[in-house]
């Protein structure tokens, strides 16, 4: 099972380390990664390998929006199923 995790905040040192620290925290795999800074925007989006996490698909869901929300950093992650059914055609 696959996840899409997205970010969107303020540009900031440290978003790329604290994400993945987050994935190996709780044994979610880093498939593939891309991100890009539009002006002082950063937008990253990563797709996770989940079938051997260490806690439940919600749990860590929870720990990535807890990642600096004070700093106007949004996280999402949505399982790949639901990314697949929103953006089948």
């Amino acid at each position: 099972m696959k996840t899409v995790v997205s970010v969107i905040g303020k540009d900031a040192v440290g978003i790329i380390a604290k994400v993945s620290a987050v994935c190996a925290e709780c044994n979610a795999n880093i498939v593939d990664i891309t991100q890009s800074v539009l002006q002082d925007m950063f937008v990253m989006v990563m797709l996770t390998e989940i079938s051997g996490l260490n806690c439940s698909f919600t749990e860590f869901s929870d720990k990535m929006k807890a990642i600096d929300p004070d700093k106007g950093l949004d996280i999402r992650v949505m399982h790949e199923d639901i990314f697949n059914s929103m953006h089948r055609i």
